[in-house]
């Protein structure tokens, strides 16, 4: 496996998987049903507009950053929790994703709380797509604080599909849909036609922007 094999499988709607921390085995991954987002119809639940305007753009109390410590996020995506007592994330994949968030190919974002990472997510970006993998919280909220500022980051950088890869209830409260293989190859294709440097729009300023641009009457 090397960064050029994952930027050519992503291309063609597939990702790698590890069996386990400790395992050599990759699993090549194309779903039949996959998890995505129009980007423009984003959504963020009421709740967490709130926590989002009170402890990032007003008291800032939390801090949102993009890619100042990739690896520190994957790691900490790897870590055991209760309920998952393994990963996919084993030594080569980090390796590899390192190399392409080097490259400028993943992004990460990072949750701030003073001087400790706190939350955060990942992700490989190409053209107009951004392909989620992971994401973990070490306090409340943080890991759904870091989908805000990456929500942000996309429809700044006018990226129009977010592939979450599949589709949780946790996702499903910003909007992520599931479709069948089938028509992700075909928004996949128009995505990957455009060319959408990815931006840090991460600024209270850009976070109240983001915010105040949502529609106001979506359920949550």
């Amino acid at each position: 496996m090397n960064a050029e094999l994952i930027l050519a499988a992503y291309q063609q709607g597939i990702f790698p998987m590890a069996e386990d921390r400790e395992s050599d085995y990759i699993r090549w991954v194309r779903p039949d049903y996959r998890g995505i987002l129009l980007t423009h119809l984003a959504h963020v639940p009421t709740k967490l507009r709130q926590v989002v305007r009170k402890q990032v753009i007003v008291q800032q109390n939390l801090r949102l950053t993009a890619s100042t410590c990739f690896r520190e996020v994957m790691l900490a995506c790897s870590e055991t929790k209760p309920g998952r007592e393994t990963t996919w994330i084993n030594d080569a994949i980090l390796d590899t994703y390192c190399e392409l968030a080097e490259d400028g190919h993943a992004q990460s974002i990072e949750v701030w709380q003073g001087d400790d990472l706190v939350g955060g997510l990942y992700g490989v970006h190409i053209g107009g797509a951004f392909f989620g993998e992971s994401m973990f919280s070490r306090a409340s909220n943080t890991s759904k604080v870091a989908m805000v500022g990456l929500l942000s980051c996309l429809q700044g950088s006018g990226i129009p599909l977010l592939d979450t890869q599949f589709w949780t209830p946790h996702l499903a409260q910003f909007g992520v849909d599931e479709v069948p293989d089938a028509q992700y190859q075909a928004l996949l294709e128009e995505a990957l036609m455009i060319r959408a440097p990815f931006e840090s729009c991460l600024s209270p300023a850009d976070l109240g922007e983001f915010l105040d641009d949502l529609a106001p009457t979506q359920p949550d």
